[in-house]
């Protein structure tokens, strides 16, 4: 069934950087299924897609010339699987998708229009503190504010017998009289009723900042939660849990990054990655911790110093990762970028 469906895969073109179309969606793809290409799949042929191409023609001891024609072709059809139902299905519509191999399809695809959600997302949770009236909004009521203030002020200043030499100073006593008289009655009263009843008050605001610190900002689907949390656990589970909401953070920083996929299963789930996808302890039910650790990721809390990667010194194998610059430690893993 596969070889009917490639048969027909690539047309006769050469394809080289700047084209545009099915063959290019079809060339990320089938890269990205053996993890060459891990970007968005968009049928541009831009400088992604380019050393992609290199890098693939380098590993099989082809020509590196950045071209793809009828021998590169041949290769990946028979390197790799291309899944065209899925991929059209999901441009068009709109989906954010990865096509990684030996990764469930359902987990790498978003719902309809997540291709712009986390796009609009973004600008509308920048837009709040933009928007704020006073900052650098030039319709800010800052006229409002100031004619508030005077008002404030003004009863002091107007008070008859102060800088006013009209003002006659039979008038000045009573008014003096009159102001402090309704101070003292409340005063008194207030300061033993609150003390019992500041506490109840107090306990349920930070039950409800509790809860609006879980909420899930938006541009991430439940699919997503779970993904990250399933990745925490695997990856994290015995670390302390700052050092959990580090690791949360390590994935949402590679999300933000050019370098790295964008998608959350396309960071999870590149090949080499995350330990736990390679030893399979990514699909272990994650704990309530691990949810609550991508959850305060999510709201913006990143222990890692901004890293893009981590390890365990005690296990790691790879000289590379100690050339790069380390941020700090947290529990066994050193954070670095």
């Amino acid at each position: 069934m596969n070889m009917t469906t490639t048969a027909h895969a690539f047309s006769d073109q050469v394809i080289q950087h700047g084209a545009t179309g099915d063959d290019v969606v079809e060339l990320q793809a089938r890269l990205q299924y053996i993890g060459f290409y891990n970007k968005k799949i968009d049928g541009v042929f831009g400088w992604s897609t380019y050393w992609a191409v290199r890098n693939y023609q380098y590993e099989f001891g082809m020509e590196v010339d950045g071209l793809v024609g009828p021998e590169m072709k041949a290769k990946l059809e028979k390197t790799t699987n291309f899944n065209r139902d899925f991929v059209d299905r999901a441009l068009t519509q709109g989906r954010k998708f990865t096509h990684y191999g030996g990764v469930p399809k359902q987990i790498q695809k978003g719902p309809k229009g997540s291709a712009d959600e986390r796009r609009r997302a973004r600008e509308e949770v920048r837009q709040p503190r933009a928007d704020r009236p006073g900052r650098d909004d030039p319709a800010a009521p800052t006229d409002e504010r100031r004619r508030a203030r005077e008002e404030v002020r003004q009863p002091r200043a107007d008070r008859p017998g102060r800088d006013d030499p009209a003002a006659p100073t039979d008038e000045r006593a009573p008014r003096r009289e009159e102001t402090p008289a309704p101070t003292p009655e409340p005063t008194p009263a207030p300061p033993e009723e609150p003390t019992p009843y500041e506490e109840t008050p107090d306990a349920q605001d930070d039950e409800a900042n509790i809860e609006k610190a879980t909420n899930v900002p938006a541009g991430y689907s439940d699919n997503d939660i779970q993904l990250m949390a399933q990745a925490v656990y695997g990856e994290a589970r015995g670390e302390p849990y700052v050092g959990q909401v580090a690791v949360a953070a390590v994935i949402l920083n590679r999300l933000n990054s050019p370098t790295f996929p964008d998608t959350v299963s396309g960071v999870i789930f590149e090949p080499l990655a995350f330990t736990a996808v390679a030893d399979g302890q990514i699909y272990m039910t994650p704990d309530e911790t691990a949810r609550r650790a991508v959850l305060d990721a999510l709201n913006g809390q990143d222990p890692s110093g901004g890293a893009t990667y981590y390890f365990n010194p005690d296990t790691a194998t790879s000289g590379w990762i100690w050339s790069r610059p380390q941020i700090k430690r947290i529990g066994k893993h050193i954070f670095l970028n």
